[in-house]
């Protein structure tokens, strides 16, 4: 898969392309900038070196709403607060987004740790507990996440999905002995959920590991802002393009579009 060339972006002559339909490496002409594009040394540099990894979950470990979509778990949450003659805490854009995550900090920052919020984040967690059987598995996470720990890594969970779901899909996938009981999600506090670095600072904090001796894998442009306050170096998953942009306005230097180059480079 060739990245489309993007007009107006700094040019690197040397930079390779990794791309997600083989492990090799494509040089990328000197005239053309992509999206996606990097030296493979900065990315070997980047994955062997950490002593922590940080891993977002929805996203570069699984898809979580892949069979219990999440713009229904959104609409049930609007509905919800619609029933309770609540409609009117949410904008028009808040009421029609496929995000429940959005539904749920819309009325925090309104009602901040106020039953209310309490409800519906129980809500929301019983919703990820539902999705976590169905979930799909990001190609070559397991191996990749089984081969890091025994090359030596320690793994951590950073995300603003709930630890009790995070807990329940690895230990289904057999994975759970790789991360715990390092495993940092969603709490009451909302306002520390990512792009707030809380969540990356305790994974730090319990594995007693300088920032500068981690990185985070993570999808979102809050994953990437966490981890630039966090001071953790940090390297995108984007599923396309779009994805991939996001993350570069974020921030992130390096991004890739499979999880299969960073197998190949760790279990070499």
């Amino acid at each position: 898969m060739v990245r489309r060339p993007l007009g107006n972006h700094h040019h690197r002559p040397d930079t390779l392309l990794v791309t997600s339909d083989t492990a090799q490496t494509e040089p990328v002409a000197k005239e053309t900038v992509y999206d996606i594009a990097y030296d493979t040394e900065e990315l070997r540099n980047l994955i062997t070196r950490p002593r922590v990894v940080l891993w977002d979950f929805d996203g570069p470990v699984c898809r979580l709403f892949a069979g219990h979509p999440a713009r229904d778990v959104a609409a049930d949450l609007v509905g919800w607060l619609a029933g309770r003659g609540l409609r009117d805490l949410l904008t028009d854009e808040e009421r029609e987004t496929y995000d429940p995550q959005v539904v749920l900090r819309a009325v925090d920052r309104r009602h901040p740790g106020s039953d209310l919020v309490t409800e519906l984040e129980e809500r929301l967690t019983r919703h990820e507990l539902n999705a976590a059987p169905s979930a799909w598995p990001t190609a070559y996470a397991d191996p990749l996440i089984r081969t890091w720990t025994a090359v030596g890594a320690r793994l951590a969970v950073a995300t603003n999905n709930s630890a009790t779901v995070v807990r329940a899909y690895l230990e289904g996938r057999g994975l759970l002995s790789c991360f715990d009981p390092h495993l940092y999600g969603r709490t009451q506090d909302l306002h520390r959920l990512k792009p707030h670095p809380h969540c990356l600072n305790q994974a730090l904090s319990a594995l007693d590991t300088a920032p500068e001796d981690a990185l985070m894998i993570g999808d979102a442009p809050s994953d990437c802002e966490a981890a630039a306050q966090a001071r953790v170096p940090f390297l995108g998953f984007a599923r396309n393009d779009r994805k991939a942009e996001l993350l570069r306005r974020a921030g992130a230097d390096i991004v890739v579009d499979s999880l299969q180059p960073l197998l190949s480079l760790v279990h070499g």
